[in-house]
């Protein structure tokens, strides 16, 4: 919501125990989000039907509608009977100051999800990434990926703020992937105990986007890889960027492309979701993609990309 006026001009420092605010908001606008919808719909866009795993509530309905429509595979989302799905609510004023709400809601039943039986079902799974979600629910399934030998990205996101050292550790202990922005790689560091250095040796490939300057790919004893942003044309929400270069990402592995060129793929498909308002408001088309990395990396790096589009 957009409400044309200060926050700072409606507070009485003195009365701040007795707060009782109502703002009259000019703009409503009501977005799809959340990070595993929003890393399945980029996947979906390139072509890659995805499970998406996670609580939502009866009002996911039309949601679901909207996920199926771009190729998301929808059928493991656990239904609450009793509470509604999560959401973020938050009020901006004239000077960006926000107030805003997360209610959790039936997230907190993702913990009571088994990774096992969606697995069988579905012939196997080749990667689970695991984002933030219910903290119990997303250290349960990092112990399931590592019991039952499934590959795992560990994702923590927002919920690293939350979590205590232990639970970083039980989280990304093992992790294939380990995806956080340059904020979080600090904390995760800080939190765990664990020096660049340690975590390098307990995952696979450390993934860190950097905003405007792109991205760095980290594995034991190799040099550090980075890889610019692509091209922007205007900036207009960041709100996603990352689940979408995420999805880019993974999408170009498993179509057997290097990192070098998965980290591009990534940045390709954010700065979509960059320019527009909105994680999945954007349009990713076979043309826009190819356009955007030629510009972006060159056209060899297009040609390579084509033929999985």
């Amino acid at each position: 919501m957009t409400f044309d006026g200060r926050f700072a001009e409606q507070i009485v420092a003195d009365q701040l125990e007795q707060i009782s605010l109502s703002f009259l908001v000019d703009e409503l606008d009501v977005r799809r989000g959340g990070v595993a919808p929003n890393i399945c719909f980029a996947l979906g866009n390139l072509g890659l039907r995805s499970l998406l795993v996670g609580a939502a509530g009866a009002d996911f309905a039309e949601y679901r509608s909207w996920l199926e429509r771009h190729n998301v595979d929808t059928s493991t989302v656990h239904i609450s009977e009793l509470k509604h799905t999560a959401r973020f609510v938050c009020t901006t004023d004239q000077d960006k100051n926000q107030i805003a709400s997360f209610y959790p809601g039936a997230m907190a039943e993702a913990r009571n999800i088994e990774l096992g039986p969606i697995s069988e079902s579905n012939g196997g799974l080749d990667i689970v990434l695991i984002g933030a979600n219910d903290p119990e629910a997303m250290l349960r399934h990092s112990e399931e990926c590592r019991t039952k030998g499934i590959p795992f990205a560990a994702d923590p996101s927002q919920q690293l703020a939350l979590m205590d050292g232990d639970s970083v550790r039980e989280l990304i202990n093992g992790a294939t992937y380990l995806f956080t922005n340059e904020y979080e790689k600090a904390l995760s560091e800080q939190k765990t105990g664990w020096s660049e250095d340690e975590i390098l040796s307990r995952v696979g490939t450390r993934v860190t986007t950097l905003g405007g300057k792109g991205v760095r790919i980290d594995r034991e004893g190799e040099p550090s890889l980075q890889v610019p942003s692509a091209a922007v044309e205007t900036k207009a929400d960041p709100t996603g960027s990352g689940d979408a270069f995420r999805g880019g990402f993974l999408a170009a592995l498993s179509w057997g492309l290097s990192t070098e060129r998965a980290a591009q793929v990534g940045n390709a498909v954010a700065v979509h979701c960059l320019e527009v308002d909105g994680p999945q408001e954007y349009e990713l088309t076979k043309d826009s993609l190819l356009a955007r990395v030629s510009v972006s990396y060159g056209e060899d790096a297009a040609e390579e990309v084509r033929p999985h589009l």
